[in-house]
Order: structure tokens, then sequence, then C-alpha cells
């Protein structure tokens, strides 16, 4: 058997059973890929150790970022927001519906389109997301620690490449 290093994880591991049961299989892929699905987990669970602190799902939080990225006066259609934040017009009518219950977001007719809808931020909205998205980002930045600046952007552009590489991604 080949010997793992002295830092092996257990996605090593589990490349090393492979190898030793079906040598026929190449099973490097899962060093990448069986990573990349651990860290989103793991990252998925921090994330959503913020958003939670301001009563808001990713999906929430998504909306409300996008509609504070957009700039002032922070409003766009539904069809918009559905291409920022890549979901349905389902997942983004429950989610706008959800944050206009609490008051984080406002509905009105567009003006060239009486059936469309322009969403904004209210202010009480815009107040809570420049909170979050700061919290994020710290969040973020405290993930990362872990990786100099070099390598974070080694990193972001080999994700780059390989997003860019899946069909979909």
């Amino acid at each position: 058997m080949t010997q793992q290093p002295s830092d092996a994880d257990a996605v090593d591991r589990i490349v090393a059973q492979w190898r030793r049961e079906r040598p026929d299989l190449d099973s490097t892929p899962v060093h990448v890929i069986g990573r990349i699905s651990r860290l989103h987990w793991a990252l998925d669970e921090r994330l959503a150790q913020v958003f939670d602190r301001y009563d808001l799902g990713r999906g929430e939080f998504d909306i409300l970022a996008s509609l504070r990225r957009a700039g002032a006066p922070f409003e766009l259609t539904a069809g918009e927001l559905r291409g920022s934040t890549m979901v349905t017009s389902g997942a983004v009518t429950k989610r706008v519906d959800r944050l206009e219950r609490a008051g984080l977001v406002s509905r009105r007719t567009a003006h060239e389109d009486a059936r469309g809808r322009i969403i904004g931020l209210t202010e009480r909205g815009r107040a809570l997301v420049d909170e979050a998205v700061a919290a994020h980002l710290h969040n973020e930045a405290t993930l990362l620690a872990g990786l100099t600046t070099d390598e974070r952007a080694t990193l972001a552009d080999l994700l780059r490449k390989l997003g860019r590489s899946l069909p979909g991604a």
C-alpha cells in the first residue's frame, strides 16, 4: 500500500482505500471533488451562523445583498433578482414574500409594465444588510485565514477556471 503523507486527511485515506480495493480505477479526482464537497458542508454551516444572527436564510441574505449591490435606489425587478441569485422565479417570490413581511423590502408596480414588480430595500432592510454583509465578509475572511493572500488568489483563479469548465456552473 502507498504510504500516506504525514498530513494526510480523510480524503487521502479514502483515495488510498480505493487504490487498494480498485487499483484499476483512477481515484485521484476525489482529492479535489471530495475536498470541495467537504469544504462546502463545513463552510455552509459556518456561513449560516452569521445569517442566523440576523434571522436570515442564505437565500434571503442573497436577495438583500443583490439589492444593496445594485446601488441607489436599491431596486431590481424580479427577473433581475432571479438572474442575480440564479434561482427560480418561485424561489425569488417566496424569499421576497418573507422579506416583505419582515419589513426589509417593498414591492411596487413597474412604471413601464403594470404586470412587472420592482423590489426595493426599505430603510430597515438597508441597515440590516449593511450590518449583515460586514459580519459576513469578516466571517469569510476568518474562514480563509489559513491561506496567504497569494494562496487565496491562486485558489480563486483555479476555482474560476474549474467553474468555467463545468456546464451550468
